[in-house]
């Protein structure tokens, strides 16, 4: 299968070389890599340079965009300037962050699910991060979700949500809106990537904030949106994340903000969302 890959990349000097060396020692090379260099102000345009001009199928683009960082908007804009730059020609689409390394034989493992399974539109591994010398699990989401920075779509799934969405929480509308279309996710556990520098580091207030809009956004309802504020705080370790979140979804509703979803859409994902907590609770 033919894989074209988007890697969004903002200040990753030190870790992108990492990144491409991985990527361009797979046993299953991709056909096309476009890094988006989005206003970097460290040596990563030299770093991506040298791996363009050494390998063909590697590109890149300078962009200006906001210097805040705003988890969402930001890093799916700088995506989709990069996609605008690529044919169709491909199977696979990919977004991937500039501070992964992954095992040798992700590509071919990640082709082999598409393969198998016509229905899977979406598929990834998981987030590995290091603490004291010992890589273990970024442990932020459930199993059967596929991580932001690791995101794999078929191109007719990939169509048939519309793209990415440039918001916070894109990486879970996009599985929402797959599995309302009738494709299936597929995450596989054996499949290990380190994850260079841990989520969240920099998020800032106005980032949680967002989280909150999105979970309003997503048509979730207050007490969907008060269990999900509240997991996502205690994986996060800090309690004052779980009122910025609530926060964010109360402004989202007073401000009345569009929806990101369709009503139909928004009805699907509360009762995806509900079968999910009574399977756990087994309700």
């Amino acid at each position: 299968m033919d894989f074209y890959i988007v890697i969004p990349c903002h200040n990753e000097a030190q870790h992108i070389k990492k990144t491409l060396d991985s990527l361009v020692n797979q046993t299953l090379l991709p056909k096309r890599i476009v890094v988006v260099n989005d206003q970097s102000t460290d040596e990563s345009e030299v770093v991506i340079s040298a791996f363009a001009k050494a390998y063909s199928f590697i590109s890149y683009i300078n962009i200006t965009s906001s210097e805040e960082h705003l988890p969402g908007s930001k890093v799916i804009r700088a995506f989709q300037r990069g996609l605008d730059t690529l044919d169709e020609n491909y199977d696979i689409i990919c977004k991937y962050d500039a501070d992964l390394i992954f095992p040798e034989d992700y590509l071919s493992t990640i082709a082999e699910h598409f393969v198998e399974n016509p229905n899977i539109g979406m598929a990834g591994g998981f987030c590995y991060i290091e603490k004291n010398n010992v890589w273990k699990l970024e442990n932020l989401t459930n199993k059967d979700h596929i991580r932001g920075a690791l995101k794999a779509y078929r191109k007719s799934c990939f169509k048939t949500i519309g793209g990415l969405k440039a918001v916070m929480g894109w990486d879970t509308i996009d599985e929402l809106l797959a599995i309302y279309h009738g494709w299936q996710v597929k995450t596989n556990e054996r499949l290990h990537v380190k994850h260079l520098k841990p989520t969240g580091n920099i998020y800032n207030k106005a980032a949680k904030l967002k989280q909150g809009e999105a979970f309003y956004g997503m048509r979730y309802g207050f007490w969907l949106a008060f269990i999900a504020s509240l997991k996502l705080a205690f994986l996060k370790g800090n309690a004052i994340f779980f009122v910025d979140y609530l926060h964010g979804y109360f402004r989202a509703k007073q401000k009345n903000q569009p929806y990101l979803v369709t009503e139909a859409e928004g009805k699907f994902i509360r009762q995806h969302r509900w079968k999910g907590i009574r399977s756990k609770f087994k309700l």
